[in-house]
């Protein structure tokens, strides 16, 4: 039996991708901004949770969430874009999100829901990357 949804999602493909993609580089750029404004604060924060080599990570941080955001958002590199903001994501999850230490001020059970909410980025990122670039240019077809 066919499922009645199907021609509806065939048709919604387009809008849904763009707007996932959109979105998701969304959730880089405003952070990746908000790192250049913010850029003390940021780095002290990083060096609160004992992030290795602070400054030069923030330094590639900046532009990688800026830049790969906007690739996203164009849809320029943007499997190339989603992996490697994958493993950036990953990479935050364990030394910024790290529910399992206690930081003064500190709230494990916002960093627990920080730390979810991103492995489940993380995972749209990987199904962004693992398309097939003929999947990449039919979900953007007119």
């Amino acid at each position: 039996m066919k499922n009645p949804l199907n021609p509806l999602l065939d048709t919604l493909s387009r809008p849904m991708a763009v707007t996932g993609r959109v979105l998701l580089g969304l959730y880089f750029l405003v952070p990746g901004l908000s790192k250049v404004t913010g850029f003390a604060g940021t780095l002290a924060y990083m060096e609160l949770h004992g992030v290795p080599l602070t400054l030069p990570v923030l330094l590639l941080t900046i532009p990688l969430q800026v830049g790969g955001g906007l690739a996203l958002i164009a849809n320029w590199n943007a499997r190339i874009a989603a992996f490697l903001l994958a493993g950036m994501t990953l990479l935050i999850n364990v030394f910024m999100h790290d529910f399992w230490n206690e930081y003064p001020g500190g709230n494990p059970q916002h960093e627990l829901q920080n730390f979810i909410k991103n492995l489940g980025i993380f995972a749209g990122l990987l199904l962004l990357a693992a398309r097939h670039p003929e999947q990449q240019s039919a979900a953007v077809r007119p």
